[in-house]
């Protein structure tokens, strides 16, 4: 191409964790780098993370956390039945206490290593400010090192010359905009917006039994332009799901029903059966896979009665909903958030004075409804569950007087590859050979996962996949412009 716009080192599509810690990265490198946004502000899906993963942080040494990059690697591949790719994974995982170092000295504060769920490494740094205050303090160390940062400037495409990056085309205020640079780093968070890209890949009908949350504008451009470069394919149908009851947008995130429908008591599906172990909603992908299998009409359903939302006032909950919402929490305003939902008419919350009146509203089977909390009941009172191994200190009688159920729903926080990477985070082709000057992180690329997200072992890992990817991405690229440059 003989014209160019601008010249630059390197070029990095989104302004997330990948893209700006890669961007700065480069920067302290002494790179000249221009950052490229298709949204009107920074972040995307980066500014709402509460923690992130790390092992053998000092954060952790001092709090006499031993567990150890070794044990992390190993639990992140068996939990993957080692589909994972192990030097992305290792890549990772080795990186991860020196980005809480760096993301330190450059203004983020951490208020604890932790879990936030049972029976999990203390893997969790919390975040003060959260992911927000991640991309305030990159953003702001990035443009202080010169980073040129542009956004509603989306790239649309990647320009490749003799088997080597060349630069981008982007497009700013409906001209195109023509970029040299021998370094693109790709961060542009997935596909979770695409409805036919989710439909072809992982077989969900988007909004239907699959709903999105926290994304914005997530095509799949970064995967759509490695690929047409020749990039090979990674890791596409991995989607990270958990279960949300309710989840519809007339209700705000973080409600008392919410958590309440979040708490290990009784969950049927469509047909008013029981379908897991409720007390698996510990854990996020545990929960979303199996709703995901149970909730092909889109939706089951958390049953409450007076006597279960009395013990929840009462002694409040079990089950944390972020770190925001811990063990203890009561959620006082759940019955005025039912009696709201029902005074205007919502179809996600429904209420009855008997079990036959319940499931009429709704859509099952009388029979089959009172059948399964008959059976439900029999197993709290005898505290041995036989179908499902629930806990005994989470069976809880269903026994009214007044009956609710509130529909749940299989929520995606993000789609999880597209581009395969190795542990350099360089974009591999088709037949196995590098693409130079192309890098890939976060949610475009695969790898890190096998078919779920490990978050049992790994809390925390889809925010340090990000930072990590783009800080390893950054370091190799300014080894390639070395190289190029010599």
């Amino acid at each position: 191409m003989s014209e160019w716009h601008m010249k630059v080192d390197a070029v990095v599509i989104g302004s997330g964790a990948t893209g700006l810690a890669a961007a700065l990265t480069l920067a302290e490198g002494g790179a000249k780098v221009a950052l490229f946004e298709k949204q009107r502000s920074l972040g995307g899906t980066s500014n709402f993370f509460q923690g992130t993963f790390a092992v053998e942080s000092e954060m952790q040494r001092v709090r006499f956390i031993e567990y150890s990059r070794d044990e992390a690697f190993k639990n992140i591949m068996e939990f993957s039945h080692w589909r994972a790719d192990p030097r992305v994974v290792r890549a990772i995982v080795n990186e991860s206490a020196s980005t809480i170092a760096w993301l330190q000295e450059h203004g983020v504060e951490f208020t604890d290593a932790t879990i936030n769920m049972p029976e999990a490494p203390r893997t969790y740094h919390v975040v003060k400010g959260k992911g927000e205050a991640v991309v305030k303090a990159l953003a702001t160390q990035a443009k202080a090192k010169g980073v040129d940062i542009r956004t509603e400037t989306p790239v649309v495409r990647i320009i490749k010359e003799g088997g080597k990056i060349a630069g981008v085309v982007a497009e700013a205020d409906g001209e195109e905009l023509r970029v040299a640079a021998k370094v693109v780093i790709i961060g542009t968070g997935g596909f979770l917006n695409n409805k036919e890209w989710i439909k072809k890949y992982t077989g969900f009908d988007l909004d239907m039994n699959l709903v999105p949350v926290g994304n914005t504008g997530k095509t799949g451009d970064g995967i759509r332009m490695a690929w047409e470069v020749g990039a090979a394919e990674e890791g596409i149908s991995v989607l990270e799901l958990f279960r949300t009851a309710p989840a519809s947008p007339e209700f705000p995130m973080g409600c008392d029903l919410e958590i309440a429908g979040a708490q290990p008591d009784l969950w049927v599906d469509a047909r008013g059966e029981r379908f897991c172990d409720e007390s698996i909603g510990f854990w996020d992908t545990y929960v979303g896979n199996a709703s995901a299998r149970f909730a092909k009409d889109g939706y089951n359903f958390s049953l409450l009665d007076d006597s279960i939302i009395e013990r929840m006032l009462r002694e409040g909950i079990t089950n944390n909903v972020g770190i925001d919402f811990l063990p203890g929490y009561k959620p006082v305003n759940v019955y005025k958030e039912i009696e709201a939902a029902l005074a205007r008419g919502s179809q996600e919350v429904l209420a009855a004075d008997s079990l036959g009146e319940l499931a009429e509203k709704m859509g099952v089977n009388p029979q089959t409804l009172e059948e399964t909390v008959e059976e439900y009941n029999r197993f709290c009172a005898q505290g041995y569950d036989e179908l499902f191994a629930k806990p005994r200190k989470f069976l809880h009688p269903y026994r009214g007087p007044r009956y609710y159920a509130i529909k749940g729903r299989t929520v995606c926080l993000g789609t999880k590859g597209g581009i395969k990477v190795n542990g350099r985070m360089e974009v591999i082709d088709k037949k196995y050979q590098v693409i130079p000057g192309l890098y890939a992180g976060g949610l475009d690329a695969g790898g890190m996962y096998g078919d779920s997200y490990p978050i049992k072992v790994a809390s925390g890992l889809a925010s340090a996949f990000a930072l990590n990817s783009g800080r390893i991405a950054g370091k190799n690229a300014l080894l390639y412009l070395e190289a190029e440059s010599a």
